[in-house]
């Protein structure tokens, strides 16, 4: 009985999800309601004692990367610096390879440090018209940028600044380049894939007559710009990002030591701080307020009479991506109190394989929750010291272990009560109907990558 309770609450909380409901509301709802029926008496305990405090030490620990992400995706959009981006690369790949250009278009700005869901509104409106002058099926656009925004840009690439390659750092004391071989293996195999699979697509419609078809929902107008950006500009922020997170990784450790006391006048007792559980999300936070600097910088006269307004929007978006996301901690680590969950984990530990039975688990639970963050994180508070333990026996570095989980976090989370994926849809005018088999496909090839990144490692020892 205790794990149908289980798996009812997981359950409850997908369906609410997949008809978009808020799991800031639903996921204490789905997690007290599993408590009241294992221990009544345990509910307002719970939810004080566990349930928030996870959630508010989740927010305590990455709203800083989320709001900075947000903030710097923003004014990469207000300053034109996105769309300068979009123009060169599809000016450089050519109209009539659309799809590579929108992947590519989609890789900078993702692996720059713009969030995902900002990626979706600048690369839209410029996928559209590459796709028109192509003539290719409107229908293949979410693929497309799924394949470029949602896979290996997110987890798999080492140093990448989204949040789902930053979570890992926390539980197995890694950064945010752990595993860089493995990560690039897994990248070039959803890379070569995933273009392979969307040119296959193309053939089929262009053998039915198919193009890209009229009458489409939320057909964007024709973007202009009065003071076009040049490339090298528009690029500069992203690069300040990625150098500056690799130099920050690798100065964060020695300039604090593995351990840092911080005494104030003001302080009763001195902060402890043990640097190597936030080194990388430091790092992180250090790159991408530089990047925001040089933005301003570069594009001020193109941000100022909007920066208020943008500023106001990037962090009431950040607010609600991190309150989701730790509403989600929040329930997994109820979840995982419970009796049944001890059934689950049981379970999982049957596996043998500690770099298979940590894929499984995390992408099982991000499939499950709809988020490759929310997932993750619910997976790791409950069963890393397991995966960590399991991994020391074995021999296995805990930078694999990092990129293994953060790899695995973005297969299944794409199912089609994902955020992300609900928003894809809403954004381009498409259905689940007309686009969702392809979102899918770049989703199952996302969760096979992870099993050849493990295959590899055991068959070379590459890290």
């Amino acid at each position: 009985m205790s794990l149908v309770i289980a798996l009812a609450a997981l359950g409850f909380l997908m369906l609410v999800a997949y008809r978009g409901y808020s799991v800031i509301l639903f996921a204490p709802v789905a997690a007290l309601g599993a408590v009241l029926l294992t221990d009544p008496a345990a509910v307002l305990p719970v939810y004080t004692g566990l349930f928030m405090e996870k959630m508010v030490g989740f927010v305590k620990l990455y709203f800083p990367a989320f709001m900075l992400g947000a903030v710097f995706g923003k004014l990469i959009e207000l300053s034109g610096f996105s769309r300068a981006i979009v123009a060169a690369v599809i000016g450089l790949a050519g109209r009539e390879r659309a799809i590579l250009a929108i992947v590519l278009v989609c890789n900078l700005l993702t692996y720059g440090g713009v969030s995902l869901f900002v990626v979706v509104f600048a690369v839209y409106p410029f996928a559209a018209e590459a796709f028109r002058q192509a003539d290719i099926p409107k229908r293949l656009i979410p693929g497309t940028i799924a394949l470029g925004a949602f896979s290996y840009t997110m987890d798999a690439l080492p140093g990448t600044p989204q949040i789902q390659n930053i979570i890992p750092s926390t539980f197995f004391q890694t950064d945010a380049w752990a595993a860089p071989l493995l990560g690039l293996a897994g990248a070039g195999f959803i890379f070569t894939l995933g273009i392979a699979y969307l040119s296959w697509r193309i053939r089929q419609a262009a053998a039915r007559g198919e193009g890209y078809g009229s009458g489409h929902a939320n057909e964007p107008e024709r973007a202009t710009d009065e003071r076009p950006v040049h490339p090298a500009i528009a690029v500069a922020p992203l690069v300040v990002v990625f150098l500056l997170n690799l130099a920050f990784t690798r100065l964060v450790p020695v300039l604090y030591g593995p351990s840092h006391v911080t005494e104030l006048a003001g302080l009763e007792q001195p902060i402890t701080t043990a640097v190597p559980a936030v080194a990388a999300i430091w790092a992180v936070q250090l790159a991408l307020l530089c990047g925001i600097l040089t933005v301003l910088a570069l594009g001020w006269r193109g941000i100022a009479g909007r920066f208020a307004e943008g500023s106001r929007a990037a962090v009431a978006g950040a607010l609600l991506a991190s309150l989701n996301t730790a509403s989600e901690y929040g329930f997994g680590a109820v979840i995982a109190a419970l009796p049944g969950f001890l059934v689950i984990r049981e379970a999982l530990a049957a596996i043998p394989n500690p770099l298979v039975n940590t894929a499984v688990a995390v992408t099982a639970l991000a499939g499950i929750t709809g988020s490759a963050s929310g997932g993750m994180s619910i997976a790791l508070a409950a069963m890393a010291e397991q995966f960590k333990a399991a991994a020391s026996a074995a021999g296995i570095p805990f930078e694999v272990l990092h990129r293994v989980a953060a790899m695995a976090s973005g297969g299944m989370d794409t199912l089609p009560h994902n955020g992300a994926v609900i928003t894809l849809l809403a954004v381009t005018g498409l259905t689940h109907r007309q686009s969702y088999g392809d979102i899918f496909a770049v989703t199952a090839l996302k969760t096979a990558a992870v099993f050849f990144v493990i295959a590899l490692y055991y068959l070379t020892g590459l890290v």
